[in-house]
C-alpha cells in the first residue's frame, strides 16, 4: 500500500469525532491516542488524494462520446404520445455517418438505466435521489450499446420507462407511475424493462388492430432492456414479444446502471426472431472497458453474423432441397422448471404442450432433462447478490475492476429522504438497502463467497444438461399478465413486497449461471376473468454460453414446427 502525500491542500474536514466514529463503526474501541493521530493524519491523506482527483477534468473514452446526430433535444411525453406510460422521455437521435445500415431508419427504445447522451438516466426514481435541487443532470455519454445501435442506422425515439432502480418483475415502481400492458390496460406489462417491452409489442399490435392508431400512441420497433433476474424476457412473456438474455460478457454494459456486476445484461427486444439476431450482431462483442467481459467474449469482429446464421437455418427448414441438410435436434424439456413455486397450470401447459407439439412437428426429439439444482437456482441468485447489491445499485461503486461508470449516474448517500422516496415507491430496493448492512454487520460475511461458489456449480449443473441437448425448454414467467395493484391506497411494505414474489424463479438463475435464454411466445391463456381476452404466455429457450446462435435457430425451429401445425 502507498501513501501519497499533496501538499497545499484543502484543510481537512475529518475531525477527531469523526475519526472515533469510523473507529466505532468498526468495533474497535482500544487505540492509543498516539495511534490515534497517526491514523488520522493517514486518513487525512487519503483524504487529499481524493479532493485531487475531485479537481481533476473528468475523462470521457471517445467509443463514449456522443456521435455526430441530428437532435439531442429531449421532451417529457404527452398523454397523446404516451397512453401506456412506456415513454420515460422522448427524442429523436440518429448520427449523420452510420457505418451501416444493418438497423437503417428502424426506431428504438432505450430502457431508462442506460446512457443515451443529452438526456437524463432516470433508473425510474426521483432525482432528488441524486440531486438535492431535483434536477437530472444530462448524460455525457453513449453507452457502448446505443453507440452501436446509431452506428448501424438506427433512430432512438426515447427513454422506456422502468421500474425504481430496476429492482422489480412487475411495472407497478416506476417513478412515473404504472405502465400498462397495451393488450389489457389495467395489467402489467413486466419488468424491470416494463416500458422497452410495452412499446414494441404496441407497435406490432396496432398494425393489425381495429383500434384507430392514435391509440397506441407513440411506439418503436425495437428496444434494448436490461436483465439481471429477467428484467428483459419477463416483461417480453407479458407482451407476447421476443426478449433475449445473452450470454453473460458477450454485449458490454458499459454506460448502463449496474445491480450487481456478476448479473447484469443488456439484451435486446423485438417482434420478430430476425430483429433479435440483427440487433445482436450490432451490440455484441468486446468494448475494452466492461470488466463484465471475459477471454470468451469475441473480438467486434470475430462476432457471430446471427443474421446470416439464421437465415441460412430457415433456408434449409424451408427448401425441400436443402431438408435432408438439417440434423435431428434434441430438445430437453427442463423437468423441475415446470414444478416450481406460484407456476399456473395454465402456463406449465401452455409451454409444455407447445414445446412437445411443435418442435416435434419440426423433426426435433423432445425429452424430459432434470437438473435438481435449478429449484435452489433463485436461493443461489439472492444469497449471491443481495448483500453486495446495494453498493453497486444504490451507491453506484465501482467493482474492484478497471470499469466505467457513467459520470452523471451518481446516488446522494443514503439518507432519510432516500428511505421516504423509495418506500413510497419500490420498498424491495430498500430491502436491499437493509440487507448489505444486514450482511455486513449482522450475518456471516463469508456466506456471500461461498454463495458464489455455488454460482459455479450450478453452472456446471446447467453445462452437464446441455452436453445431452442442444437447448433447454423452461416456462419464463410464471402466469399470464395479472392486474396492476391499486397503489394508491394505503397498503403494507409486505403487502407491495409480496405482489411479485416468485416471478423470477425460472429466470434469475440463468443470469448468475450466464446462459443465453431467449423468451419466445409460444401460444396464449385466457384471462381469468374476461375468458374471451387471451393473453401471452412466453417460453424460455436457454443454450450453452456462447452459442446464442444456437438458441435463435431452436425458435425458428420452433417457429416452423407452430407453421406446419396451422397456427
Amino acid at each position: 500500500m502507498s501513501i501519497v502525500v499533496i501538499p497545499g491542500g484543502p484543510e481537512s474536514k475529518i475531525t477527531p469525532e469523526d475519526f472515533d466514529e469510523l473507529l466505532a463503526s468498526l468495533n474497535i474501541s482500544n487505540v492509543s491516542p498516539q495511534d490515534k493521530s497517526d491514523y488520522l493524519a493517514v486518513l487525512r491523506s487519503f483524504e487529499s488524494v481524493l479532493n485531487k482527483v475531485d479537481a481533476t477534468a473528468d475523462y470521457i473514452p471517445p467509443s463514449l462520446s456522443p456521435q455526430s446526430a441530428e437532435c439531442r433535444q429531449f421532451h417529457t411525453p404527452t398523454p397523446e404520445e404516451n397512453p401506456f406510460n412506456a415513454w420515460s422521455f422522448r427524442c429523436g437521435i440518429a448520427t449523420t455517418t452510420p457505418a451501416t445500415d444493418i438497423l437503417k431508419d428502424r426506431t428504438f427504445a432505450i430502457k431508462d438505466n442506460i446512457s443515451v447522451a443529452g438526456l437524463p438516466t432516470t433508473i425510474g426514481t426521483s432525482p432528488y435521489i441524486f440531486s438535492e435541487d431535483g434536477k437530472w443532470d444530462p448524460s455525457a455519454v453513449d453507452s457502448t450499446a446505443v453507440a452501436r445501435m446509431l452506428d448501424a442506422g438506427g433512430v432512438i425515439r426515447g427513454t422506456s420507462t422502468c421500474e425504481a432502480f430496476c429492482a422489480s418483475p412487475l411495472s407497478y415502481t416506476s417513478f412515473t407511475g404504472h405502465v400498462h400492458n397495451p393488450r389489457l390496460v389495467g395489467h402489467t406489462a413486466g419488468g424491470s424493462s416494463s416500458g422497452s417491452a410495452a412499446l414494441v409489442a404496441a407497435h406490432s399490435l396496432k398494425s393489425f388492430s381495429d383500434k384507430p392508431v392514435e391509440y397506441w400512441g407513440t411506439t418503436a420497433e425495437l428496444a434494448i432492456g436490461s436483465d439481471q433476474a429477467g428484467s428483459v424476457r419477463i416483461p417480453s412473456s407479458y407482451n407476447g414479444i421476443y426478449g433475449l438474455k445473452p450470454t453473460f460478457g458477450l454485449v458490454p454494459y458499459t454506460g448502463a446502471a449496474s445491480m450487481s456486476p456478476m448479473i447484469d445484461h443488456l439484451g435486446p427486444m423485438a417482434a420478430t426472431l430476425d430483429d433479435i439476431a440483427a440487433l445482436l450482431e450490432v451490440i455484441a462483442g468486446y468494448d475494452g472497458l466492461d470488466p463484465r467481459m471475459t477471454p470468451e467474449s469475441p473480438l467486434r469482429e470475430h462476432v457471430k453474423p446471427y443474421r446470416e446464421i439464421l437465415a441460412s437455418f430457415r433456408k434449409q427448414l424451408y427448401s425441400p432441397s436443402d431438408a435432408s441438410l438439417t440434423r435431428k435436434w434434441k430438445v430437453g424439456l427442463l423437468k423441475e422448471s415446470f414444478q416450481v413455486a406460484g407456476l399456473t397450470e395454465a402456463v406449465r401447459d401452455t409451454v409444455m404442450n407447445a414445446a412437445q407439439s411443435y418442435f416435434t412437428r419440426a423433426g426435433a426429439d423432445v425429452v424430459e432433462v432434470s437438473v435438481p439444482m435449478h429449484t435452489d437456482g433463485p436461493v443461489i441468485w439472492n444469497a449471491a447478490t443481495r448483500p453486495s447489491m446495494s453498493t453497486w445499485l444504490l451507491k453506484g461503486r465501482c467493482s474492484g475492476h478497471l470499469t466505467f461508470l457513467p459520470p452523471h449516474i451518481h446516488p446522494r448517500p443514503a439518507s432519510q429522504a432516500t428511505y421516504d422516496i423509495l418506500n413510497a415507491n419500490n420498498p424491495a430496493a430498500v430491502n436491499v438497502l437493509l440487507s448489505e448492512v444486514a450482511a455486513d454487520r449482522l450475518l456471516d460475511p463469508s456466506l456471500e463467497a461461498k454463495a458464489h461458489r455455488l454460482v459455479f456449480a450450478l453452472r456446471a449443473a446447467y453445462d452437464a444438461a446441455l452436453k445431452d441437448v442442444d437447448v433447454l425448454i423452461a416456462p419464463c414467467a410464471p402466469d399470464v399478465a395479472k392486474p396492476l395493484p391499486d397503489t394508491s391506497k394505503d397498503s403494507s411494505v409486505m403487502e407491495r413486497i409480496s405482489y411479485p414474489v416468485g416471478t423470477t424463479n425460472n429466470t434469475a438463475p440463468f443470469n448468475v449461471s450466464g446462459h443465453p435464454s431467449l423468451n419466445v411466445p409460444c401460444g396464449f391463456s385466457p384471462h381469468a376473468d374476461q375468458p374471451k381476452v387471451l393473453l401471452p404466455v412466453g417460453m424460455q429457450i436457454i443454450g450453452k454460453r456462447f452459442e446464442d446462435d444456437k438458441v435463435l435457430m431452436a425458435a425458428a425451429l420452433f417457429e416452423k414446427g407452430r407453421e406446419l401445425a396451422g397456427v
